[in-house]
Parts: structure tokens; sequence; C-alpha cells
């Protein structure tokens, strides 16, 4: 362990690695998104089961193979998408604090569902804040880079409280992925353009999905007579808008979206559903429902 206190080794960062809080609010008016972690659930849920509070900034992997090196003795708990972990050679499971000693590797296998796995760490990740957050935002270039190996991150110091359970339970992974939206501030430029999104067929996750919007494939959402041929003047972008444009396929934007954009917005998803976002992979399909 190093004099400044215990840290974690990347000794391989996986597809990607970033360091991930629950973002930065209150920039948007010069032009900074808030971004964090694309699941903020799953987050919460691996900062309370190692006694940190909620947005202390953990990593965020994009389907595994990342591995870690403690240097000194610190304790680590995984939540978000299922994946195979081990500590040196012994499996060891997800929602539960799991202690590290000295040199221990933790390694993260790729999930059996979804795409976001995340690992906190007792003290939460202490890299240098930018504007009041550790968050990588993709988009717009601020916050740490992406993890790359030999990176060493330190860890801040270990709270007053302990872990309070040995095991969080937690729900089934769903099978159907459902997100639940209301009306739009543009909704008027279609015609039933609320009928066309939530049809039963549902919608298929393209590959082109990131951090920062969901591109879908399939049904068309068709402009009134009225509109076709209209320019929309920038407006402010919330998380979960959900954007047509001129193509007529929507995209859902995720927590790294541009604070401003030009194509109208038929609906926008419950805060409550923005997790299912993050973890919904390319080739799944997505259904829209109204309330």
């Amino acid at each position: 362990m190093s004099e400044a206190g215990p840290a974690v080794e990347v000794v391989a960062p996986g597809v990607l690695a970033l360091v991930q809080d629950l973002g930065r609010p209150g920039w948007a008016h010069v032009g900074v998104g808030r971004s964090g972690a694309a699941d903020p659930a799953a987050l919460r849920l691996a900062n309370r089961l190692v006694a940190n509070p909620e947005g202390a900034a953990g990593v965020e992997l994009l389907m595994g193979g990342l591995r870690l090196r403690a240097r000194g003795a610190v304790t680590v708990a995984l939540a978000g998408a299922p994946a195979p972990a081990w500590v040196g050679r012994t499996l060891v499971g997800h929602h539960a604090p799991l202690e590290l000693d000295d040199g221990d590797e933790l390694r993260v296998g790729a999930p059996s569902r979804g795409l976001r796995t995340y690992v906190a760490v007792r003290g939460g990740v202490a890299v240098p804040a930018v504007l009041g957050s550790r968050s990588t935002d993709v988009l717009g270039g601020i916050g740490p880079a992406a993890l790359a190996a030999g990176d060493v991150l330190p860890v801040g110091p270990a709270p007053d409280e302990w872990p309070v359970v040995d095991v969080a339970p937690v729900r089934p992974w769903p099978d159907d992925v459902v997100l639940p939206v209301v009306v739009g501030p543009h909704a008027d430029w279609f015609d039933d353009g609320l009928g066309a999104l939530c049809g039963s067929e549902g919608y298929t996750v393209t590959p082109a999905t990131n951090r920062v919007a969901l591109r879908l494939d399939g049904r068309t959402v068709a402009r009134v007579e009225s509109a076709a041929g209209r320019e929309l003047p920038s407006h402010g972008l919330v998380p979960g808008a959900v954007q047509v444009p001129p193509n007529g396929l929507p995209l859902v934007f995720g927590v790294d979206h541009p604070v401003t954009g030009g194509y109208p917005v038929l609906a926008v998803v419950r805060a409550h559903a923005l997790g299912a976002l993050a973890q919904v992979r390319p080739g799944e399909r997505v259904r829209f429902t109204l309330g």
C-alpha cells in the first residue's frame, strides 16, 4: 500500500471502463450535461453495499473484461449486469461486500444479461472532480479519461459506518424491456406518433447505441403534413427524450446526451425507467407504453 492510502490498479480495462458517480447537475446553462452512471440504481446499490454515500464514484464497465488489483486492503461490491467474477481463483457473487487483501485481483467476465456492471470501492474512487463530479462524459469530453492498463485509482477515506448486509436481494432480470413514456413537447408534429411509437411490435436496438443515445430500428413515425419540412430551433434536452429525426426512426437520449437538439421530441421516458436504457443490448427489442 502506498503512503497515500489504499488504491486499486487497473490490470486490464476490458472493452470500456469509466469512472462514474451520479453526475454533475446544474451546468446545462453553460453547455455541460449531467452525465453520470448510465444505470444509477446499480451504482447506488453497489455503494450502499460497502457503506459509501450513494453518490460515491465507482467503475462502470461495458461487457466485462475488467481486472483490478488491490493496493492495500479494500472492500468492493458488484451490481448491475450479472457477470461472473473472481477474486484470485475463487468465484464470487454480486450484491455482496467482497474483501480484497493487498495484491488480490478482482476479475469480471462478460455478463449473461445486460451491458454494464458497476464496481464500488469502500471510500469511493477519489480521482479529481471536474465541476463537482468525477464522472466521465464521453460526449462532452469532461472528466477522467477511460481507464487503461496501469492506471492507479486512489481510494477515499473509509466511511464511519460498516456494511450492514451480507447480500442484497434484487429483482429478477426482465425478459421484456418496456419503457413507460409521457407525452413530449412536440407530439403534435406527428400523425398519431404516440400510437406508432407504442405499437405492439416494438423496436430493435441497433449497434450504434451508446451512452449518448439508444438508437432504434423499426416502425417509422411520420410527421403531419403541416410539419413536413419544418425546422425547429434548438431546444433543451433531458435524459429519456425520444427524438425523431427526418428518417422517422426514434432515438432515446441517455446520460451523455447533448444539452440541446433541433429535432422534435415525441415523448420522454419516465425517470425511474432510465436505467433500462443502460442495459439493453444491440439486437434486443424494447417496447414503449404511455403511462
